[in-house]
């Protein structure tokens, strides 16, 4: 499956429901939570859905407001370790779980995101 079909088979519905059972476990997580501040969690949600959507073939809003994603750029405040990078894939992999996309869908966000937070770790540990 080409990364540029999945916005057509889930639809903003799809990348909504995902990015909000993501930012759902954030807030109580002791790895991740101090990484987002509590008053932007509604922006964050925003910006990760909207960079999804342009990312697997939706609409270009991220590029609209944000331009260049610049992923290691605009993460380089925060320390990304082994620990922090494993955590994200962990509450990302349960959001997959609980949003229950189709299994081929899956498989390609998974990828994608497993090797995006390994390319976002800028500490050791």
């Amino acid at each position: 499956m080409d990364d540029q079909e999945i916005y057509g088979l889930i639809g903003e519905d799809g990348f909504t429901r995902l990015t909000a059972a993501f930012y759902r476990q954030i807030p109580g997580d002791d790895i991740l939570g101090p990484m987002y501040p509590a008053d932007d969690m509604p922006g964050s949600e925003e910006r990760l859905r909207d960079f999804l959507i342009f990312r697997f073939g939706g609409p270009q809003t991220y590029l609209e407001k944000r331009g260049h994603p610049r992923l290691r750029m605009r993460h380089a405040p925060f320390a990304i370790g082994v620990a922090a990078r494993n955590r994200w894939m962990e509450i990302m992999t349960n959001a997959m779980l609980e949003t229950a996309l189709p299994n081929e869908v899956n498989a390609v966000l998974w990828e994608f995101f497993n090797g995006t937070a390994t390319f976002m770790m800028n500490r050791q540990g």
